[in-house]
């Protein structure tokens, strides 16, 4: 189990080796664009999750869009100092 803090890190980490064989890496070189789409996505899959499929599925869908939401900080220079002054 991971913090939200650890999960970026990690992620920041990652990045930095430029691994082509990460899935991080690769979804940063799609662009904002497409990051976003994702964000769409698994937030769309959160509320449907929420409605239908229980709070276990819904707690994966939500890691999941914890996920995107930190590879769009990521793409977008925002720090986690930056998103916590904001709360």
């Amino acid at each position: 189990m991971k913090t939200f803090d650890e999960l970026y890190s990690e992620l920041l980490r990652k990045t930095s080796y430029a691994d082509e064989d990460s899935g991080t890496v690769r979804l940063l070189a799609s662009g904002v664009h497409a990051i976003g789409k994702k964000v769409v996505e698994e937030a769309a899959e959160v509320w449907m999750a929420a409605e239908h499929e229980g709070p276990e599925r819904t707690a994966d869908e939500i890691s999941q869009l914890l996920y995107h939401l930190q590879v769009m900080m990521i793409a977008s220079n925002v720090s986690l100092d930056d998103v916590y002054r904001r709360l």
